[in-house]
């Protein structure tokens, strides 16, 4: 696995794979699903971004207006790719500023990775709930409430992978990108059935089926 993640040709390729990923699904959300706009269209770019042609999959699979029904599964995925947006986003920074720049240990890259990761994943979630309308403490708690066990879940998950996996590799080694990339998916699938159990238990409500926004728009 190392040996394979070191490969520089690894890299090259998930780049590439991730680029026409992104360009797949820029095409459909202009074509066929115009009406996937504001925070849901990053979302799914974000989550693309991350994690290359997985990521276009669940979009597919939970995030089209052209899905055939939803059900827990798929509301599921969306919740966690709307954390998995905003927590992938802090935990790369987190990395980046505390691994590569700054060089620091294990829990200092730990520590800063998890805190940026939960302040924007949390931030993604109370920040649409104040523009809606609800008070600031509302928000704020509803946001803890429902997000902290999702961004728990994936950043203990996707930090502990990176940093088993990168070691003491630089920003100038492929290691350090490619097990940053895999972390990141790895975060998503744990905190999937979190996502599941929560929308189970009514503890959150997941994100709008697709064809409703469709339905909306017109």
């Amino acid at each position: 696995m190392i040996a394979f993640l070191s490969n520089p040709l690894t890299l090259v390729v998930w780049g590439g794979l991730a680029t026409v990923s992104v360009a797949l699904l820029l095409i459909d959300l202009r074509r066929n699903n115009r009406e996937i706009v504001g925070l849901m269209q990053w979302v799914w770019i974000l989550t693309v971004a991350y994690s290359g042609p997985i990521g276009l999959g669940l979009y597919f699979w939970a995030g089209r207006k052209q899905i055939p029904h939803d059900d827990i599964w798929r509301r599921a995925c969306r919740s966690t790719a709307h954390c998995f947006s905003g927590c992938g986003g802090g935990e790369v920074a987190g990395v980046f500023i505390a691994a590569g720049l700054l060089g620091l240990g294990t829990w200092w890259i730990t520590g800063i990775s998890f805190v940026l990761a939960y302040i924007a994943g949390f931030a993604l979630t109370a920040g649409p709930l104040m523009q809606e309308g609800l008070p600031v403490s509302r928000a704020l708690s509803d946001a803890f409430y429902s997000e902290t066990a999702s961004i728990t879940v994936m950043e203990i998950s996707a930090i502990g992978v990176d940093i088993s996996l990168s070691k003491a590799a630089t920003m100038s080694q492929p290691l350090f990108w490619t097990s940053l990339i895999l972390s990141l998916t790895v975060g998503f699938a744990a905190a999937y059935p979190v996502n599941a159990l929560l929308i189970r238990f009514g503890v959150k409500e997941g994100m709008h089926d697709p064809r409703k926004m469709a339905a909306h728009a017109h």
